[in-house]
């Protein structure tokens, strides 16, 4: 197909139903190793920001963590995190439909989690078979969004140029790391009262819109001579 495009999908926020889950056991963890932090506050403050980003953050306001806390401190978040994934994630509401009539098009997860969370993702929501193991992780890439790297390295493991990618990010670095790689960018856009879309990225409410979207974006490129 000529105009097939390459899928960038984020995982949390956009793929699954995560960030909820994510908030609450950061928000349980992060304060019983002395870092003082809720759910609200990684909703409002920090969504789809590396981890250790966000306990750097917390350092400067409650106090630096020894090396030995902060690797234990990450690994009873990421245990807590698997085991309520495993038991109570969900796909965004609209996607595995949206992913079905997407079925042409290449797709790939590009993630600032760790690979062992993208696959238990996929594979607690049933979404996994539409990725042909298609999984990029800042932590394996050594590289985080907001760098456009992210983004770069997966289109070029997949075979496409930038042009031809799309990324579907819910987050604002996401977005902005999307479409500092020169990709189209299609912001899934959860709080539209409470956040806007940057310039250059098409927004949508709803999985359900992005199938007809696409196909837009697809009958916009250039044709083969």
């Amino acid at each position: 197909m000529p105009n097939r495009l390459c899928l960038l999908f984020d995982s949390d926020g956009t793929l699954v139903d995560s960030e909820i889950l994510l908030a609450e056991v950061m928000a349980e963890v992060l304060t019983s190793f002395g870092l003082p932090f809720s759910a609200r506050q990684y909703m409002d403050e920090f969504r789809g920001v590396r981890f250790l980003t966000i306990v750097r953050e917390l350092e400067t306001r409650f106090g630096t963590l020894g090396e030995t806390q902060l690797a234990a401190m990450e690994a009873a978040m990421r245990e807590r995190m698997a085991t309520r994934m495993q038991n109570e994630l969900l796909a965004i509401d609209g996607m595995p439909s949206a992913l079905e009539a997407l079925a042409a098009h290449p797709k790939a997860v590009v993630s600032n989690g760790p690979e062992a969370k993208i696959r238990c993702a996929m594979q607690s929501t049933a979404l996994a078979r539409h990725f042909d193991n298609n999984l990029f992780s800042a932590y394996t890439l050594g590289v985080w969004k907001p760098d456009p790297a992210l983004y770069l390295k997966a289109a070029e493991a997949m075979g496409y140029p930038p042009e031809r990618c799309v990324v579907i990010d819910d987050a604002s670095v996401g977005v902005e790391a999307g479409l500092a790689a020169g990709m189209q960018v299609v912001h899934l856009n959860h709080f539209a009262d409470q956040e806007s879309t940057p310039a250059g990225a098409h927004a949508i409410h709803h999985a359900r819109e992005l199938p007809v979207l696409i196909a837009k974006l697809a009958a916009r490129l250039p044709q083969p001579i």
